[in-house]
């Protein structure tokens, strides 16, 4: 049985680095406040529990809710548990955040190319469409085609050199409908 007992620890504030270096570390999970690493480890571990795992993610999303780690965590509950509403949520409140972090508009129907060096690896641009990527896929999973086309077509506009790979979701997209018998 997992103990409930969540260790004191005040969470402390984003670390005064370089938010770039700070986000490559913190997607990896690094510089998690000690209380989240254990919410999140708590979570892994009651994984077949799905009420038990989520309130330790939900506790870690309240311990911290601007870490990547956190909002990656919740995510990938949600999609694996094929909670796509859930995890479109959780996506999207990403998308807001990576285009705050970005200084892009929060609307990505507004983002353009030259508002970031999305070629770059930098890890905040490529955050932002690895998130914009998840929603275009989670809205097609979830039958809003129109959305997540736009979404897609959005990606491909971002990365033109197909970095992510949106030509594989507009292959997809692509043969929505026909028969896998053809």
């Amino acid at each position: 049985m997992i103990a409930t007992t969540i260790p004191p620890a005040p969470a402390p504030a984003m670390p005064h680095t370089d938010a770039i270096d700070w986000l490559e570390a913190a997607c990896l999970g690094g510089l998690l406040p000690p209380a989240v690493q254990w919410e999140l480890e708590a979570a892994a571990a009651a994984y077949r529990d799905d009420d038990v795992a989520e309130r330790h993610l939900q506790r870690a999303y309240l311990l911290a809710p601007e870490h990547p780690a956190v909002h990656i965590g919740l995510y990938r509950f949600y999609f694996y548990k094929n909670r796509l509403r859930d995890a479109l949520a959780v996506a999207q409140r990403c998308l807001e955040k990576a285009a705050r972090d970005n200084a892009l508009p929060v609307q990505w129907q507004a983002v353009t190319p030259q508002f970031a060096d999305f070629s770059s690896y930098a890890a905040l641009p490529r955050f932002y469409l690895f998130t914009l990527k998840a929603c275009a896929y989670l809205h097609m999973r979830l039958g809003e085609l129109a959305t997540g086309e736009a979404m897609l077509a959005k990606l491909i506009e971002l990365d033109p050199l197909d970095r992510l790979g949106g030509s594989v979701l507009r292959g997809v997209l692509q043969r929505v409908g026909e028969d896998d018998d053809e």
